[in-house]
């Protein structure tokens, strides 16, 4: 067993198809939490694909499901054949600080807890959940630039990768984070930005899509991405959207990107 601990919720205390798995791993020295979405009738003879949510700073494991409802949508358009049978695991960032970025630093390795714990953890308890289940990672502003770097370098194991109102380079988190931007320093320069990442693993980079409100105070970024993007002749898709920095955004375009998803199955 890659952990040296592993809890799970009692199925006889759930509802609306969450569960909650807590592991414990080198990479956190210590536990951390998954709150998983698992559409219902799911058994160990079929293989579903596995959404990665990733939430932004100062929010957890239970952030999507409790504040963007994103568990009850999915089953909503689950049943009406709208979207296929999927898992959303949906993982705390390590709860370092304001948010740990998804990055190494500090002794703990946040970024290797997203790219190899998560879908470990999954796979070892969730039915339907397999090596072989298509691997997909998204997120929303610091989640967002964890979802789209990360799900970059380790660009073999994901069929495409998401990201909402992304933070698209590290100094960008001093918007939200109390915490000194030092702390956050990369050995290797381009893990700091996703851009440069892009750059770096483009023989390897899954499908990219990523969308912003007009009235966040990341939009410039995100444009700025994307024009990058374009002058690079990097294929992506991007989107903007009326809103702001905020839940409303996230718990209705998050579907845009789960069909996108479901477009590379």
């Amino acid at each position: 067993m890659p952990f040296k601990t592993t809890e799970i919720s009692n199925p006889q205390y759930e509802s609306n198809q969450l569960r909650f798995i807590t592991v414990k791993t080198p990479n956190l020295k210590g536990r951390g939490d998954i709150c998983v979405y698992v559409p219902a009738g799911a058994n160990k003879n079929e293989v579903l694909p596995i959404v990665i949510l990733l939430h932004g700073v100062y929010g957890s494991a239970w952030s999507w499901a409790m504040s963007g409802g994103v568990h009850l949508k999915t089953n909503e358009l689950i049943e009406k054949d709208e979207l296929p049978r999927m898992i959303l695991a949906m993982p705390s960032d390590g709860l370092w600080g304001d948010g740990s970025g998804y990055l190494p630093h500090s002794g703990f390795n946040f970024e290797q807890w997203i790219a190899d714990d998560v879908p470990m953890a999954v796979m070892e308890n969730i039915p339907g959940a397999k090596q072989n289940s298509p691997l997909f990672i998204a997120g929303l502003s610091m989640g967002g630039f964890g979802a789209l770097r990360i799900g970059a370098k380790y660009g073999h194991k994901f069929k495409a990768i998401a990201g909402l109102s992304s933070i698209t380079s590290l100094p960008q988190i001093k918007l939200f984070a109390g915490e000194p931007l030092k702390t956050y320093a990369q050995d290797i320069v381009a893990d700091e930005d996703v851009f440069a990442t892009f750059k770096k693993y483009r023989p390897q980079l899954p499908p990219v899509r990523f969308d912003c409100g007009t009235n966040d105070l990341l939009i410039n970024y995100n444009r700025d991405l994307h024009k990058k993007l374009d002058k690079e002749k990097i294929p992506h898709i991007y989107e903007e959207n009326q809103g702001g920095h905020e839940w409303s955004y996230w718990a209705k375009h998050i579907i845009s990107t789960l069909k996108f998803f479901a477009g590379k199955l």
